[in-house]
């Protein structure tokens, strides 16, 4: 006869069946039957955070650098309400991030009685901030509607999905399901290229002479097939979030050096461009102003992908991974590619290199300097701060597509907790996280769990005593009137003495290679503060190279 358990059981041997080995959250009198079972199994290590919003930061994080679901536990109500923001970051990057929150009673639920974290319209709530959400409404429904949940945040478009369950159905007893054994979550295989389109699609690379790849997160697990069709000659250039499909040292990748004045000139020399996986989004391409080739081609699981930003001569609804393998197959002995194309792409790069490293002045040197001291299969983690905008998505090399993890909402303040979370996914590798001292601040508490969990991070925080984008912003165009741009932020060195953290101080640019390398000999989190008033003004960030003067600030 089977085991009899509860659906608090039934939600901790769920997650272990897909694969789940780190959750992140926030226990609460909503949601402790579930974490009392994960508790009592001792089969999946769940991490403490001092905030939900840390929590789903941490989850998110995990989740992009592992491949896998990110797993995010909130009570209901003000703690679900908390995880919001968290939530909207998850939609914006792709993460399969499942979140479980709790709920009142079932009998409270709607009435409006004042029962403990009752909220009106949660779901809704969660539905709005979420790719989907749902309610467990029995005991015997538990199951499906999880699986449903996380298969649907696994299914491209990837994003995150809410369950919430009501206490009385976390304490609720059933038999443990029969279909526990040999469970699969209800994914389908990935979508395959109509014939037609791909034979299409081949014979218009075909004949191309200046072809190029823009990847995007969406082409993450296609690197093998991005290799081949770089053999083959085929140049590429990734957005911000598709970084390390291929190396960035590869001879034939810019990287992600999609909108510089030099590579948007290039790209008019370019007779077919093949997007596969991304969205070309606005933040990218100056709200879809930036010139692409004329002749475009774009390869996207989702089919509201077509039409969305730039129009394409062909749109093929298919995995990435599986058409670029298809196209490396096919087109074997079929390229022919100009002589000296490659030649042109590593001048292109050179260029849009150098006018960066122009554009930064003091700063011309952080992105090699960090290079040089981090370990190439390290994680490099960061919030949105003057120098993650410029040169920490552009300059900064990344090797792997599991290497980066940064805000694709350009919110500041999830870098903290990103750090944590990449670091708890990429046992045995270093992490790195650059953060500004004012996002930094406003995810402080987590330092606390950093340190608890002993999680592998070196903290960078890049300090010039305030909003940084902001205060450019104000000095571009509201005439220099700088008001809110300062906050009060605790001293560095003491909060680390604090929180029991190795710490080191860079007022130079000389020294932040030895200060970095010595914060990544440490086992467990250290701190390092660059004080940016020492090392020099960043330039005016309003308007860097490539950008018009009159772009809007990330």
């Amino acid at each position: 006869m089977s085991e009899t358990f509860t659906v608090g059981d039934l939600v901790a041997e769920f997650l272990q069946h897909c694969g789940v080995e780190t959750a992140f959250g926030v226990v609460s009198i909503h949601n402790i039957p579930m974490l009392d079972a994960i508790g009592r199994r001792n089969a999946i290590r769940f991490v403490p955070a001092r905030g939900e919003a840390g929590g789903g930061h941490m989850a998110d994080a995990y989740a992009r650098i592992d491949g896998g679901l990110g797993v995010l536990f909130t009570s209901t109500g003000p703690g679900a309400a908390n995880a919001a923001g968290a939530l909207v970051e998850a939609r914006f990057a792709g993460t399969p991030l499942l979140h479980i929150t709790g709920q009142t009673a079932t009998g409270n639920i709607d009435r409006g009685q004042g029962a403990v974290h009752d909220v009106p319209a949660q779901l809704e709530m969660l539905r709005a901030v979420s790719k989907a959400a749902y309610r467990v409404r029995s005991a015997e429904s538990a199951l499906g509607t999880l699986s449903r949940a996380a298969a649907e945040a696994l299914c491209a478009p990837r994003g995150p999905v809410s369950v919430e369950i009501p206490i009385d159905i976390q304490r609720s007893a059933l038999p443990r399901p029969d279909s526990f054994d040999g469970f699969a979550l209800p994914i389908p295989p990935a979508r395959t290229p109509a014939p037609a389109l791909l034979e299409a699609l081949v014979n218009k690379l075909a004949a191309a002479r200046r072809p190029m790849l823009w990847l995007g997160s969406g082409a993450r697990h296609a690197g093998e097939a991005a290799n081949r069709l770089a053999a083959l000659g085929i140049p590429l250039v990734t957005s911000w979030n598709g970084r390390g499909v291929v190396p960035e040292d590869h001879p034939l990748s810019l990287g992600p050096l999609n909108a510089t004045p030099e590579v948007e000139a290039f790209y008019q020399t370019v007779d077919l461009m093949v997007i596969a996986g991304s969205r070309l989004r606005g933040h990218e391409t100056r709200d879809m102003t930036l010139a692409l080739p004329a002749h475009r081609v774009q390869i996207d699981a989702d089919a509201a992908a077509e039409g969305r930003t730039y129009t394409t001569d062909l749109f093929l609804c298919a995995d990435a991974e599986v058409t670029l393998r298809e196209l490396a197959d096919r087109l074997g002995g079929r390229m022919e590619i100009d002589p000296g194309y490659g030649a042109e792409i590593a001048e292109v790069r050179r260029a849009s290199i150098e006018a960066y490293r122009e554009y930064l002045g003091p700063y011309a040197d952080f992105p090699n300097i960090l290079r040089e001291v981090i370990p190439r299969d390290a994680v490099w983690a960061r919030d949105i701060t003057l120098n993650n905008s410029t040169w920490g998505n552009r300059l900064f090399p990344l090797y792997g597509p599991r290497d980066s993890v940064y805000p694709i909402g350009a919110a500041i303040g999830p870098g903290l907790p990103f750090g944590i979370g990449a670091a708890l996914a990429a046992p045995g590798r270093k992490t790195v996280c650059m953060c500004g001292d004012g996002g930094f601040a406003l995810s402080l508490a987590e330092l606390w769990t950093a340190k608890k969990e002993q999680a592998d991070v070196v903290f960078l925080v890049m300090n010039d005593g305030g909003y940084g984008v902001i205060r450019h912003i104000q000095n571009r165009m509201y005439g220099g009137r700088n008001y809110y741009d300062e906050v009060l932020s605790p001293e560095l060195e003491p909060l680390a003495a604090l929180v029991g953290l190795p710490f080191e101080r860079v007022q130079s640019t000389d020294q932040l290679g030895p200060a970095v390398a010595a914060a990544l000999t440490v086992d467990g989190p250290a701190l390092v503060e660059v004080d940016m008033a020492a090392i020099g003004e960043f330039p005016a960030y309003f308007a860097p190279p490539p950008y018009a003067a009159d772009e809007a600030a990330e």
